[in-house]
């Protein structure tokens, strides 16, 4: 299981936010890329980067951070937030040196973008699915749909997508350990890659998250905190079954 550090950039600074509010925010620090180094230098080998700016307006300021970061490090990136068009993603994955985007909003709204990058890309490309109660939410999480989170990871299964980030939005940032209810229902009737995230406070969250079969889990606010040391979570994410 990948133990990926979460990096979420808003206005230029390191943040997390409660439940994905934006008023809710707190500032780890100022320089991203830094950051970035830092979980590099503590043994993460692959980095989870969100760029708020562009999940809550859909264009983004930050895009010469992102790649300063992509040049900085050499464990690979996944990035979502605010991708919604195919000269992003071409710009991101061939110019940046992103390893994979993440298409949330896009992933819903726009079904031939999704088709196009799929086709393009293959299994660089996945898709970020935020639930709140069950149901999909898109916006920047602001926006819930009629879709079911499962139904919508049927969907894109079909379209080709490999890899889902699977966020719990009532657990994000809350300290609260993660939903490994539906994450586990979101691994067994879909049968893809699932990374969960969201809630995951303590190595033995970790350790049920391995258990029900996750190919990844993201570590934000627990990490930021200290509740969770990075050489333990990436123990845990080395064990054999």
């Amino acid at each position: 299981m990948i133990i990926f550090p979460a990096i979420d950039i808003k206005g230029g600074r390191c943040v997390r936010l409660l439940q994905g509010r934006a008023e809710d925010e707190t500032v780890y620090g100022n320089n991203p890329v830094e950051t970035a180094r830092i979980w590099e230098e503590q043994g993460a080998e692959f980095l989870h980067v969100v760029d708020l700016d562009g999940a809550f307006g859909g264009g983004s300021p930050n895009e010469e951070i992102i790649r300063n970061m992509a040049e900085s490090v050499s464990i690979p990136i996944q990035l979502g937030g605010g991708i919604r068009s195919m000269d992003r993603i071409h710009r991101f994955l061939d110019e940046y040196g992103i390893r994979r985007v993440i298409l949330g909003t896009a992933a819903v709204e726009n079904t031939k973008l999704l088709e196009q990058a799929v086709k393009r890309y293959g299994n660089r490309i996945a898709a970020g699915i935020d639930a709140r109660k069950g149901k999909a939410a898109i916006k920047g999480w602001v926006k819930e749909t009629d879709l079911s989170a499962v139904e919508l990871g049927l969907k894109m299964k079909e379209v080709g997508i490999d890899t889902i980030i699977y966020t719990d939005i009532a657990k994000d940032g809350m300290l609260e350990g993660p939903n490994l209810r539906e994450t586990q229902e979101m691994i067994e009737r879909t049968g893809l890659n699932i990374i969960a995230s969201g809630g995951i406070t303590s190595l033995p969250d970790l350790q049920q998250i391995r258990q029900i079969g996750a190919a990844g889990a993201i570590i934000g606010k627990a990490l930021y905190t200290g509740a969770i040391e990075l050489s333990g979570a990436l123990r845990i994410g080395r064990e054999a079954e």
